[in-house]
């Protein structure tokens, strides 16, 4: 077994939640597999999630929690967060992490250019969300044609270098009874022991 260096991400604001107990799952399975795993939650992160008036050039510093986020980030090898799709997005304050955080001279260098798009920095790493919802599969690909997927996929991870990413996508969340969330729980034990 390759033993590969993971940042687990439970990227839901709220304190108890089914991402933090996939991350926790997810995590456990992979410290028992012999993986190095770093396991941080949103809820414990305390940031001002506005860009605000920072631009590219004079952005705000980075909270020492942000800047823990992004030395993790840096470090791993593979990337995994679990959220919650609100809206057809993101949570805001996870969007806020990644404003704040993906910042040029860090995940992207905005001075080496192919075909005007900036050359990603955070490269040779992989990703997973998993991704919670009450939409079925069948609307979010046909009505909403994996919107959340591929803005977080193309426009984000892949933006600054992480690829491929890979989605696990459990509907039904809100009123999944004991059962289902075992079922879950295994194939993210399965998961986070391959470190896929």
């Amino acid at each position: 077994m390759n033993r590969k260096r993971i940042l687990v991400l439970d990227g839901h604001p709220g304190g108890r939640s089914l991402s933090g107990l996939f991350t926790k799952t997810y995590a456990d399975a992979a410290v028992a597999a012999g993986h190095d795993v770093r396991h941080m939650r949103l809820s414990d992160m305390q940031f001002d999630m506005d860009f605000g008036d920072g631009g590219y050039k004079n952005h705000k510093p980075l909270e020492p929690v942000l800047e823990d986020f992004l030395t993790s980030l840096e470090w791993a090898e593979h990337f995994v967060v679990s959220t919650p799709m609100w809206w057809g997005g993101l949570p805001a304050k996870l969007k806020g992490l990644f404003d704040r955080t993906l910042l040029p001279g860090r995940a992207f260098d905005t001075r080496v250019t192919k075909m005007g798009m900036p050359t990603p920095m955070l490269t040779g790493k992989t990703a997973r969300v998993i991704l919670t919802s009450d939409t079925p599969m069948w609307a979010m690909r046909w009505l909403y044609r994996r919107a959340l997927m591929h803005q977080t996929t193309n426009q984000v991870m892949k933006f600054c270098g992480l690829k491929p990413t890979r989605y696990t996508y459990f509907s039904g969340a809100t009123n999944a009874d004991a059962p289902q969330v075992s079922c879950w729980s295994k194939q993210l034990e399965a998961l986070g022991g391959s470190a896929a």
